[in-house]
């Protein structure tokens, strides 16, 4: 039972990852594209002025565009919980599927009953009901994320479920805890609050282009208004829900936190590295200073974490090896409990299947004083239990440091938008540039922030209770190593393809939609 394919594994989480990630392309743009096209139409609903309708037309087609290729990743990527995760979809099915099928039957069916009316309901019903199909969308559309991340922070802090020995599965105990989960709540506000911010900067982008070509001004410029007010606005809350969530982590996911900080050794009144370069060959427990050169807040990671200036943050070594002064366990001690735990479960299901119920409930009596340990039991060593330190500590800091460029750039562009001077030669010297290139930018930090939640998750599928390797199916390397290469030119040719019509469409301009 503890013997696992660490090869299949590492392909099936490779596989997982590059999906998720190419699937996260398109879903920030479409959560925050889908407000801002309500939010020009009802620009041009309001004032009737044609030339909003056309702009309209314009970002909502390269809405369609993305939305189409978004939803076919997405499937693709769900179909994994079955074929490479069955061991996780057996032992959590009752709770994280719950989330998933009301975002299908509810979220979803939102989106589509509106959908065609926004596309193809133009001069087809009256303005007021085509914006409200419009909102509709948006409205579905983020309802969409709101139980994917549901089902996500429920995997980062698992709550309201109960463990059925009987079946080997945890089974939902309180609905409204799941949804309501502290940590689901966080990430929801900050990841759609991301993903408007990473639209806005899409905006910009090929208004930018626009401007240095010197084509379709006028739309131009009032999509760089709009945009600029929508992430400006958008960054205050991914700023605050940032801090949130970092507070969430921080209680719920210490090793995480310590892993984005680099945090080896806990300290009272903990900087916080602002920026820094880690040390390449740093182990848990080898007494070197973890980095080469640093930059540190003092205090604020302690605020950070708990709220206040003089608090204890623990590192990674407290984490790994313990500390008795303020109350850790080791992880070797958890890993001890976790195999009683394991072993307690067996000797429980085998007397079952004898019908010998005296030693069945001795040994249910022996699991349930060790259960919130089981996953350590399927850890081979106390190392085992720390991330890869270097990929979240630097996505981190790339996400945040793009993160505070934002709001400038948006500041920026809002300011000259608004003295009607983006079209002067200076500005296309420096401005124009960097709007050019923020989308991108807006794609890395993206990227970024997923890779922080879930390479510093690592090696959990579940925190706490299921560690990745234990996760998968049984099933040869050599069959997910075709799928993966199968997957992967799949979904190249998609986003390929998304380019292409996009580009097409851009190069084509607003004047089309009129």
């Amino acid at each position: 039972m503890m013997d696992f394919d660490l090869t299949m594994v590492n392909w099936a989480r490779a596989q997982f990852a590059f999906t998720a990630m190419y699937h996260w392309i398109f879903v920030p743009l479409t959560l925050g594209l889908s407000f801002l096209c309500a939010f020009f139409e009802t620009i041009y609903v309001r004032t009737g002025n044609k030339e909003w309708r056309a702009l309209t037309k314009f970002w909502m087609t390269l809405f369609g565009i993305n939305f189409a290729i978004g939803v076919a990743t997405g499937i693709i990527l769900e179909f994994q919980f079955g074929t490479n995760w069955s061991n996780y979809s057996w032992i959590v099915g009752d709770i994280f599927g719950a989330p998933l099928a009301i975002e299908g039957l509810f979220a979803f069916f939102l989106e589509a009953t509106f959908f065609a009316v926004m596309f193809f309901g133009w001069n087809r019903v009256s303005k007021k009901f085509h914006l409200f199909s419009t909102w509709m969308v948006a409205i579905g559309s983020n309802l969409s994320a709101v139980w994917i991340l549901v089902a996500n922070g429920w995997m980062q802090h698992p709550v309201g479920m109960a463990f059925n020995p009987e079946t080997a599965r945890f089974e939902m105990q309180s609905f409204f805890e799941v949804v309501f989960n502290p940590v689901a709540v966080s990430k929801f506000v900050h990841t759609s609050s991301s993903g408007f911010l990473f639209a806005s900067l899409f905006v910009l982008t090929i208004s930018c282009w626009y401007l240095i070509r010197g084509k379709h001004l006028q739309m131009a410029k009032r999509s760089i208004i709009v945009a600029s007010v929508f992430g400006l606005l958008s960054s205050s809350f991914v700023a605050f829900s940032g801090d949130e969530s970092a507070y969430a982590v921080a209680q719920k996911q210490p090793m995480k936190l310590a892993a984005i900080e680099g945090l080896y050794k806990g300290e009272t009144k903990a900087g916080l590295v602002a920026a820094g370069i880690l040390r390449g060959d740093k182990q848990p427990g080898d007494g070197q200073d973890p980095f080469l050169v640093k930059i540190k807040l003092p205090f604020m990671l302690s605020l950070l974490a708990n709220r206040s200036f003089t608090s204890f943050v623990p590192g990674i070594d407290d984490l790994v090896y313990g500390n008795e002064e303020q109350g850790i366990e080791s992880a070797a001690s958890k890993i001890a409990k976790g195999k009683k735990a394991i072993n307690d479960l067996a000797q429980f299901k085998l007397a079952r299947k004898k019908n010998n119920n005296q030693k069945a409930d001795l040994a249910l009596a022996r699991f349930n004083e060790n259960q919130e340990y089981m996953g350590y039991g399927y850890l081979s060593k106390p190392e085992e239990a720390v991330p890869p330190v270097a990929i979240p500590y630097y996505a981190f800091h790339i996400m945040v440091a793009l993160g505070t460029l934002f709001p400038v750039l948006f500041a920026a562009f809002l300011f000259y938008a608004i003295k009607d001077s983006l079209t002067k030669e200076n500005l296309k010297k420096w401005l124009l540039p960097l709007g050019l290139i923020s989308g991108f930018l807006g794609l890395i930090a993206q990227q970024s922030g997923w890779v922080v939640a879930e390479v510093g998750r690592q090696p959990w599928a579940i925190y706490g209770l299921l560690p990745v390797k234990a996760a998968t199916t049984n099933l040869a390397a050599s069959n997910v190593q075709i799928t993966f290469f199968m997957f992967f030119a799949v979904f190249t040719l998609l986003l390929a393809a998304e380019i292409t019509i996009m580009l097409k469409q851009i190069s084509i301009g607003p004047e089309e939609g009129r």
